[in-house]
């Protein structure tokens, strides 16, 4: 038999995928090159934002249209079931605390079966077998968080905070730099949270982690900034040991305190300027990402205008903007919403002053040297990291592929990218 996982959404959802894959693979199911190639396609889906819903939706009545054996995981099919029904009704359910029954559920569906798998348990996921061997492995250290935010339904889909084992971190790091890895990203929900609910916190597994031998690097998920302050100093020591990237991925949502207050955030905008300061006093070359939502029900003129003035003022290296989206669980969804019109603007003004900030930060990498991992190829580019996560994009077939390092020199930015040659060509120019 053979599958073919589609996964859509974040790192955590690509890292249930490497545990689906893996727990198959135990049992003789194999992978398909394609859906058409498939006894059974999974969909393991994602239902943060309302356009990625939308993917989602039309993927599965194309598949409910031509027959396919279909299973639905992720987050839609915890959080929405009854939606994934109607596209899609021949489709078996797997929640996201169901993904160890992976194997039942495939074999179910290629008999022909429907079968919905959706009692909520906590299990350690890293009990768990996961596909390995690839040059950027994934590991999942928690599932849920603490927060209650108004506008997100992913709390309703994955429960409440489910720290998984230390020693099995430790362990499924150790094999995926055993098993070639070139950087591990560790991934959850909230980064921030974990450990929290055992008597320990991200930056205590950090330090374990810095003890590990072998070349590679850790990158470090997404915290919320409002458990940061319990381990600061700890987190920012663990960061400049070495064994992680110099990166900080900290959303603040908003500029405004008060819109910050309406989406349930627990903490302040000054705040999270004040983490920025923090970790740039320690580490003057971190990069910093964060996340905005543009249109909150609750933003006036006012409350943006707080928005683009963080950004200006904490100049954070990467943005990611989202325009709202009314998630149906969310608290936010029963809110009058903005007009979609005002969302735009505000989202093209943001995105105006968002790459002018993120322009200006990286033209000043121009002309720079520097040691990167060739960790992705994406037709006639390759792509590596720096030591501070910054992505790095030269020509492929230039003597280096996807797993070596490479020392570069650094000969354009746009916002989002620096663009290189290897150091040995342009040295040979020169000459």
């Amino acid at each position: 038999m053979q599958t073919f996982i589609k996964t859509y959404g974040c790192t955590l959802n690509q890292a249930d995928s490497d545990i689906m894959e893996g727990l198959l693979s135990a049992e003789g199911i194999t992978a398909a090159g394609s859906m058409d190639a498939a006894d059974v396609v999974i969909v393991n889906t994602c239902t943060v934002k309302t356009p990625t819903e939308q993917k989602v939706l039309h993927e599965l009545a194309k598949l409910e249209h031509a027959g396919k054996r279909v299973v639905v995981a992720g987050c839609m099919a915890s959080a929405n079931g009854d939606l994934v029904k109607k596209y899609a009704p021949g489709a078996s359910i797997v929640t996201t605390s169901n993904v160890h029954r992976i194997v039942s559920a495939v074999r179910e569906a290629a008999a022909g079966r429907r079968v919905v798998l959706d009692t909520y348990s906590k299990n350690d996921k890293l009990a768990f077998p996961m596909a390995r061997g690839a040059v950027v492995v994934k590991v999942p250290v928690s599932e849920g968080c603490l927060s209650s935010c108004a506008f997100c339904e992913t709390k309703f889909a994955r429960g409440p905070l489910n720290s998984f084992s230390e020693d099995r971190i430790v362990n499924a790091v150790k094999a995926g730099a055993g098993g070639g890895a070139r950087e591990v990203q560790l991934t959850s929900q909230d980064m921030g949270a974990y450990g929290l609910d055992n008597k320990t916190d991200i930056a205590a597994l950090m330090e374990r982690l810095g003890s590990i031998e072998g070349d590679f690097r850790v990158r470090v998920g997404m915290l919320n900034p409002e458990h940061l302050h319990k381990y600061m100093d700890r987190f920012t020591a663990a960061l400049q040991g070495g064994r992680f990237y110099r990166f900080v991925h900290l959303p603040v949502q908003s500029g405004s305190d008060r819109v910050l207050g309406d989406m349930k955030r627990g903490y302040s905008a000054g705040q999270v300027a004040g983490y920025f300061r923090e970790l740039r006093r320690a580490m003057p070359d971190v990069t910093i990402e964060t996340d905005i939502i543009v249109g909150y029900p609750s933003e006036t003129e006012e409350d943006f205008g707080m928005t683009l003035d963080f950004v200006r003022d904490a100049r954070p290296n990467v943005v990611n903007m989202c325009k709202f989206w009314a998630r149906p669980h969310a608290a936010a969804s029963r809110l009058k919403q903005l007009p979609t019109e005002v969302i735009l603007s505000r989202s093209a003004e943001l995105g105006r002053v968002v790459r002018a900030v993120q322009r200006g930060i990286n033209e000043t990498f121009i002309g720079r040297t520097c040691d990167i991992t060739i960790t992705e190829q994406e037709g006639d580019s390759i792509s590596g990291r720096t030591d501070t996560y910054k992505k790095v994009i030269l020509k492929a077939g230039r003597g280096v592929g996807i797993g070596a390092d490479a020392a570069v020199r650094i000969t354009g930015a746009s916002c989002n990218v620096l663009y290189a040659a290897p150091l040995a060509e342009v040295e040979a120019v020169v000459v």
